[in-house]
């Protein structure tokens, strides 16, 4: 229970406090509970967190064909992993890389401006060692490549871009191209150095040899697909499926494709022992084949249609007569007719 106090005891308190005698507490101000961030307005962020992370998923799609096309290229065991995606300035990308370094300089079509990928000298040296023959050592000290080697480097970057171009198709029809090869990252001045820009760096690793690979985009040149950066925007790209842009991409890539194209007289069983035996001259009788039947076109291991052979100019070539799916349909219900007819 609070003790209440008499008027004398109040009296005597406040006559205490007037001379002194009793100290009052200072009553200390509330704490500012505000978080306050720092804002450097030489150094003004350009991306937001969502399209920091939407470059990250991206890029990791880009890290994941390139280990692939690295392990197939170079025989060796390789792997890439995105590390960390940061907005800077031009030139603090520029100080932090090695001189001499590998720095190809990318045009980024259909968006204007360029970009920069940018190899470790370790990796570039174990990638060259690996493409001559060598066990993938990376080199002991840094040095400027040679003709051949810039040439064998050009060979693998330009591999490299076809897999930036598959991991950006959600976003836009990217068409990078290798522009040229630079050792001096003073002489890669594609932007201002004040610009801010994005940088994209990959950890690698190929067989025992560790280092790093670094992608830098301004932002003058990714600001045209700045809206479309978002986890958001990608997500609803890939729920759509075949839309009339993928399918534009999917017919350019297949268009490029080699496929064997084998016009097929006629086929027969023999063994090996009569094959060891065949000499200039014998004649090898085919199966079920007259001299006017028309030939069979096969697309891969596929039969497809058929030809009649001939000649254009002096080449040898078939005419296409017609598919053998129409043919096969068509006694399928010329059979169907009969079966039904008989019952």
């Amino acid at each position: 229970m609070t003790e209440v106090l008499s008027q004398d005891e109040i009296d005597q308190l406040l006559t205490a406090i007037s001379s002194g005698e009793v100290a009052t507490e200072e009553t200390s101000a509330p704490a500012d509970q505000r978080k306050i961030k720092i804002y450097d307005f030489k150094r003004p962020d350009k991306f937001s967190k969502d399209q920091i992370r939407t470059v990250s998923i991206m890029h990791e799609t880009f890290a994941r064909l390139t280990t692939t096309a690295l392990s197939a290229q170079l025989h060796a065991l390789a792997h890439v992993h995105v590390a960390s995606v940061d907005q800077l300035t031009y030139e603090e990308f520029i100080r932090s890389i090695p001189n001499p370094t590998t720095l190809a300089l990318i045009n980024m079509d259909p968006l204007k401006g360029s970009a920069v990928l940018e190899i470790d000298p370790p990796i570039t040296f174990a990638i060259i060692d690996r493409s001559f023959g060598g066990q993938g050592e990376g080199a002991k000290f840094t040095r400027e490549l040679t003709d051949i080697e810039q040439s064998v480097m050009e060979g693998i970057i330009v591999r490299i871009l076809g897999n930036l171009r598959e991991s950006w198709a959600t976003v836009i029809d990217l068409r990078p191209r290798l522009g040229q090869i630079e050792t001096n990252p003073q002489f890669a001045q594609i932007v201002p150095p004040t610009e801010m820009v994005v940088l994209v760096t990959l950890e690698t690793k190929v067989g025992d040899v560790e280092g790093m690979m670094n992608f830098c985009i301004p932002y003058l040149t990714i600001e045209p697909i700045i809206p479309k950066l978002s986890a958001q925007y990608v997500y609803s790209s890939l729920r759509k499926g075949t839309t009339t842009e993928n399918l534009t991409i999917l017919r350019e890539r297949l268009a490029g494709i080699e496929i064997a194209l084998v016009a097929e007289v006629g086929s027969i069983d023999i063994t090996i022992r009569d094959v060891l035996a065949l000499r200039a001259g014998d004649i090898i009788r085919l199966a079920d084949v007259r001299t006017g039947d028309p030939l069979v076109l096969k697309i891969g291991d596929r039969r497809k249609f058929l030809c009649r052979p001939g000649v254009v100019g002096n080449k040898t070539a078939v005419q296409v007569l017609r598919k053998l799916e129409d043919i096969e349909q068509a006694e399928f219900e010329e059979l169907v007719v009969d079966e039904g007819e008989e019952a």
